[in-house]
């Protein structure tokens, strides 16, 4: 742990490659803590400021592993130090809970711009109040021979603390550590920063992305329910979504599309073209076919290169049924009739080329008729897509978790796709879910 022994910058890439390789602050912390025990010092604390107080990130002593929130430590038997000396650091008990007056003193060293040096030296200088006094009532908290505590500091803010302990008088930290650990200070406090720019980037990308999406309408008998995730690698909006609306004859139309991109542009197009849809949709005297080539057209005339997958239905029929699904799709994930006895079905008729592409090309409907009790599934690839994984697999999981939902409230049905979608988080995933009535519970005059 001698300072000539040290590979600066070894230690300093090591350290910023793991910092930085984590969008969580706590895990990247955990981190730093493993790489500093016992290169550095025999145990260290990382403390981050929430509020008006702090929160106890990681410990890690020498002999043990960085401990995370909510475990409980024995670490302190291997640096020799009592029970209530290891209590009056945190190194017993609850890592998130840190002593009164630990924390006090810390927040008090969070107001000064640079490192603070905590050594036998401090504790024999007179007794006093002032900064030197901060240093003997750390002395004897920290049980340590010698000890650095350094902010986390950047643009001015302090979000935590970095604290590096030596036990032995063999090898203390002294005045030429105080260069080296500023600089791994300031190093984490960047990367906790960022995570927490990331998440406040993430959540109004979020509720932007959220906005866009629409209200859906009342379509009895048929039940509806939507959801939208986004992807959790990203901090930005993306291009899917769904859309339900009557069409001048009452009847429902329904939409699921995904415009390439994950940035505003996509977010904008894919605005532009539901708002289009919509439009040119409406009076309903045309078949779903027509009106995407009317709408691929239209788009084309707008200068921009809109790429963009879809399917635009129609549930036609009366209200008490039968009904059947009218559709063409260009170029998106096929949509999934469930029946009320679990059976599976990919509607892969209907089939066509993406938005974008060539407005020339023919397109074509397909009509299938619906069950009495059965679920249509609309969805955005990101449900059936993961890397390094074939897209069949992807399917084949999605018609087992749909049999499994069979006859199920759609909003059950959303809200278990997106769980089970979130466990990757590759990609936004949009989906809509329409449940057709039995005829012989809604209308019990056919039974």
């Amino acid at each position: 742990m001698e300072l000539a022994g040290l590979d600066y910058l070894e230690l300093l890439s090591e350290v910023s490659s793991a910092v930085n390789s984590s969008l969580d602050a706590d895990t990247a912390l955990r981190r730093l803590a493993r790489i500093l025990v016992p290169r550095l010092a025999d145990w260290c604390a990382v403390d981050l400021v929430e509020g008006e107080s702090l929160r106890r990130v990681s410990v890690a002593s020498a002999g043990a592993h960085a401990l995370p929130a909510g475990s409980r430590s024995a670490q302190a038997a291997p640096l020799g130090l009592t029970g209530a000396q290891a209590a009056s650091i945190g190194l017993t008990g609850a890592v998130g809970a840190l002593p009164l007056e630990m924390e006090e003193l810390l927040l008090r060293t969070l107001r000064t711009s640079s490192a603070l040096l905590v050594s036998a030296a401090t504790a024999n200088a007179p007794a006093g109040a002032g900064p030197g006094d901060d240093r003997r009532r750390l002395h004897r908290l920290l049980a340590a021979d010698s000890a650095i505590v350094a902010p986390l500091r950047v643009r001015g803010n302090a979000l935590g603390a970095l604290t590096l302990v030596r036990i032995h008088p063999e090898a203390p930290l002294t005045a030429e550590h105080l260069p080296l650990v500023e600089e791994l200070a300031h190093r984490a406090a960047l990367a906790v920063d960022n995570t927490r720019l990331y998440g406040l980037q993430h959540e109004m990308a979020s509720r932007l992305q959220h906005s866009l999406l629409p209200r859906l309408p009342d379509v009895s008998p048929l039940s509806l329910a939507a959801g939208y995730l986004p992807a959790r690698e990203s901090s930005q909006v993306g291009g899917d979504w769904y859309d339900a609306f009557r069409l001048s004859d009452g009847t429902p139309a329904l939409v699921i599309g995904d415009v390439a991109g994950h940035d505003i542009t996509a977010a904008t197009q894919m605005s532009e073209v539901r708002n289009m849809l919509r439009a040119l949709a409406f009076d309903g005297r045309e078949a779903p076919a027509r009106v995407v080539s009317r709408l691929d057209r239209a788009l084309g005339g707008l200068g921009e290169s809109f790429l963009t997958t879809m399917v635009l239905a129609r549930v036609e029929g009366p209200p008490t049924g039968p009904w059947r699904l009218r559709w063409t799709n260009a170029g998106h994930p096929a949509p999934l009739l469930v029946t009320s006895d679990g059976g599976t079905q990919f509607l892969e008729a209907g089939r066509g080329h993406l938005l974008g592409f060539d407005a020339t090309l023919p397109r074509k409907d397909a009509v299938e008729e619906l069950p009495p009790g059965s679920t249509l599934v609309f969805y955005t690839d990101g449900l059936i897509e993961r890397r390094k994984e074939p897209l069949d697999r992807g399917m084949t999981r999605l018609r087992r978790k749909m049999g499994g939902l069979s006859g199920a409230d759609p909003q059950a049905i959303c809200d278990e796709l997106l769980a089970a979608g979130d466990t990757a988080g590759e990609d936004d995933i949009a989906v809509l879910a329409v449940r057709l009535p039995d005829m012989t519970e809604n209308f019990p005059e056919l039974a």
